[in-house]
């Protein structure tokens, strides 16, 4: 079935568009109003640059659109559009998507199968998302699929998806430091829980979901650094006391980078209910 797709006018979000959409998401309620005002300007520009697609018969809204901008927008608050410089199109699935994987193990050995995908950034080429994984509701799981996938954009900028994003040259080897040593530190975490899941209980399954919540991130992370950057940045939106908790350095150097302190934001929050 042929994609389908929409372009905002040159006019911007509509004003109870706008409100909805703000209404529909709690990540940026760290965010002052001068900020939520650069926020806006900079969804209006995505809008206006990018193609929101429909694939396999979904029709993306002017809220699915707005939704989508806001959420890939926001890690990119400080960095502008030049940070999604590298491609026009984002499609969205009504639910997950099947693409093929071939892959070579350590012996040398090609494998070969089908995934089904919740979103993926594709390196030069679009964005590609389940509307079923990031639509009303999604947040509460804890992720943001879509943060995730553009923290991959940003992330690409340089050629290369190693969670070591373009940097100024006095920040560069800092980075790549805390990344090595906070990845390493996860690994070792995510080792020991799975040392304590019972034999008779399957990793995969749910069952073993209660081992995995004593990790501050989604195990996932634990794939190759720069799935790493990609979930410790998606967490740094979403859950940000707790990665702060975690690994205060790493969550620090995020903060540098994109520019924003949700942790910060929500101490303040604290304070004032006391």
């Amino acid at each position: 079935m042929p994609l389908r797709w929409f372009r905002r006018t040159s006019r911007g979000i509509a004003d109870d568009l706008w409100a909805q959409v703000l209404q529909s998401q709690p990540l940026v309620g760290h965010l002052g109003a001068a900020d939520l005002t650069r926020l806006r300007a900079l969804v209006d520009g995505f809008l206006a640059e990018k193609h929101i697609s429909g694939g396999a018969g979904f029709a993306p809204d002017a809220l699915v659109q707005a939704s989508i901008a806001l959420q890939a927008c926001l890690p990119a608050l400080n960095l502008g559009l030049r940070a999604y410089a590298d491609f026009v199109e984002v499609i969205v699935y009504p639910d997950q998507f099947l693409v093929p994987r071939r892959r070579t193990d350590d012996a040398g050995v090609v494998h070969e199968g089908i995934e089904a995908l919740a979103g993926e950034a594709m390196d030069g080429g679009p964005v590609v998302l389940s509307w079923a994984d990031i639509g009303p509701g999604s947040h509460e799981t804890g992720g943001n699929v879509t943060i995730h996938e553009f923290v991959h954009k940003i992330d690409l900028l340089d050629g290369e998806a190693d969670g070591i994003p373009p940097l100024p040259a006095g920040r560069h080897a800092r980075w790549v430091r805390l990344l090595e040593d906070t990845y390493d530190a996860f690994c070792d975490a995510l080792e020991h829980v799975e040392a304590q899941i019972p034999r008779s209980v399957d990793p995969e399954s749910a069952a073993a979901d209660r081992y995995y919540e004593a990790l501050p991130l989604d195990p996932y992370a634990a794939t190759d650094p720069s799935e790493f950057f990609a979930v410790s940045g998606e967490a740094f939106f979403v859950t940000p006391v707790r990665l702060r908790s975690a690994y205060p350095e790493w969550y620090q150097a995020l903060s540098d980078f994109f520019g924003q302190d949700p942790a910060g934001a929500h101490d303040a929050e604290a304070s004032s209910i006391r």
